[in-house]
């Protein structure tokens, strides 16, 4: 891994921002890719969606929408380890996101004026599982858990279709969905899966019926540039959770920590893909100097070696050197990681001192992996810096609030004069004259 130097220097945080090592993403390059193929599923729909799955895939699938018994088919003969795992991971964080629903809140402004504010759920959400490197059930705990906590009426989820698997999604991806009631799953992928679910996709086959999708009101998950390209595209037609890019871990350590503990998961974010970042930002060289001669063995002895020799030789990842632990807070604050883990003395309150981060773990027995499926929080985080302005993906991500005004003659009048006066002000007294036409 490179190493990055910033001891002695002075620079602000959108120096630093420069500073560090970042992947580099052409989502704008990508759109100019991906809009026709938006286009065409705008307009063709399913028949659309058959030849682009032919031509990305590598498949054709017979259907588009995975019939109800693949899916039963797919949970019953899941490994009953890896149910069960799914089971608890569904369940821990079902535990977190129910505790994130908001409650409704009444305000009573003066004697007979309130202001209230109720949450309502979107209607409709589509929701993205990748099918790239890696498979990811995990994904559909995290997008599923909380649409269904936040009382989201529908809920559809598409998967890329699989050669490998008869033109499906991968089969424990559609355990997952079985597991979590959902029965309307697509094997649609990419930016067309994305175009699908924002403008809904007319029907090719019989089994399509006339209508194969109703398109939705939100869409989330994470995916690939020409996904984000998608997304990116969509946007105002639907709401989308955010542009994602390759995945991040941040590592803000001192001298207390394992340097073992430090390697490994460094490691364990670059198995990813090729473009994974991974960043070490301490002040101790010893650690720097541990984690850098245990690395190699620790590449070697895992499966993805070659994929995570790439990320971590590339120009997004590095060993950061600084001054003293309030300097790595500036650098970490700055960078804004999907994910930081805090490997430091007193990490819950160095943790506190944390202002930009997709997540947070601390201390020794926090890794990030535990958070990919296990600790109840969620993994779509964001990424590419974004954490300086949202958040990752929870129940807030599919609700809606909702200013009720209620107000009785009285409480009016109180103000009816004042607002006549605003209203001329700004030169629009018909908005001051339908106050008065009630007096």
């Amino acid at each position: 891994m490179a190493r990055i130097d910033l001891r002695g220097r002075t620079l602000s945080a959108r120096e630093l921002a420069h500073a560090l090592p970042r992947p580099e993403l052409d989502v704008e390059g990508a759109v100019h890719q991906v809009a026709p193929l938006v286009e065409d599923v705008r307009h063709r729909g399913a028949a659309a969606l058959r030849d682009l799955a032919e031509r990305f895939d590598g498949v054709r699938p017979e259907h588009l929408r995975v019939p109800a018994a693949a899916l039963v088919r797919a949970a019953e003969e899941l490994d009953p380890t890896v149910r069960a795992a799914l089971e608890e991971a569904i369940r821990r964080v079902r535990v977190v996101h129910r505790a994130q629903v908001p409650g409704d809140l009444v305000v009573d402004v003066a004697p007979g004026a309130q202001v209230r504010q109720r949450w309502l759920p979107v209607r409709r959400v589509g929701l993205y599982v990748p099918g790239g490197l890696a498979v990811y059930p995990s994904s559909v705990v995290m997008n599923v858990v909380p649409a269904q906590e936040a009382g989201v009426g529908s809920l559809v989820v598409t998967s890329p279709p699989q050669r490998d698997h008869g033109g499906l999604p991968h089969p424990t991806i559609l355990a997952a969905c079985h597991l979590l009631g959902v029965d309307e799953v697509y094997a649609v992928g990419g930016a067309q899966a994305v175009a699908m679910l924002a403008y809904g996709a007319a029907g090719e086959t019989a089994e399509d019926g006339d209508v194969l999708c109703e398109p939705v009101d939100v869409v989330t998950g994470p995916g690939n540039q020409y996904v984000t390209a998608a997304k990116r595209l969509v946007r105002g037609v639907v709401g989308i959770d955010s542009e994602a890019g390759p995945t991040e871990i941040a590592v803000l350590a001192d001298d207390t920590a394992d340097p073992r503990h430090v390697a490994a998961d460094l490691v364990s974010q670059a198995e990813h893909g090729p473009t994974s970042a991974s960043v070490l930002v301490t002040a101790s060289l010893a650690l720097v100097d541990a984690v850098e001669a245990l690395l190699p063995s620790v590449v070697a002895a895992t499966k993805h070696a070659e994929r995570v020799a790439t990320a971590l030789s590339g120009p997004q990842s590095a060993l950061v050197l600084v001054d003293d632990l309030a300097h790595g807070l500036e650098v970490v604050n700055a960078y804004g990681a999907e994910h930081l883990e805090i490997q430091t003395a007193d990490a819950s309150a160095v943790a506190d001192r944390v202002t930009s981060a997709g997540a947070i773990f601390v201390g020794p027995f926090s890794p990030v992996s535990l958070g990919d499926y296990m600790a109840g929080s969620n993994h779509v985080l964001p990424t590419g810096g974004c954490s300086h302005f949202s958040s990752g993906l929870g129940v807030h991500s599919f609700l809606r609030p909702v200013q009720v005004v209620e107000y009785a003659a009285d409480a009016l009048a109180e103000v009816s004069e004042r607002l006549v006066a605003l209203a001329r002000d700004e030169d629009l007294p018909a908005h001051g004259e339908a106050v008065q036409a009630r007096f």
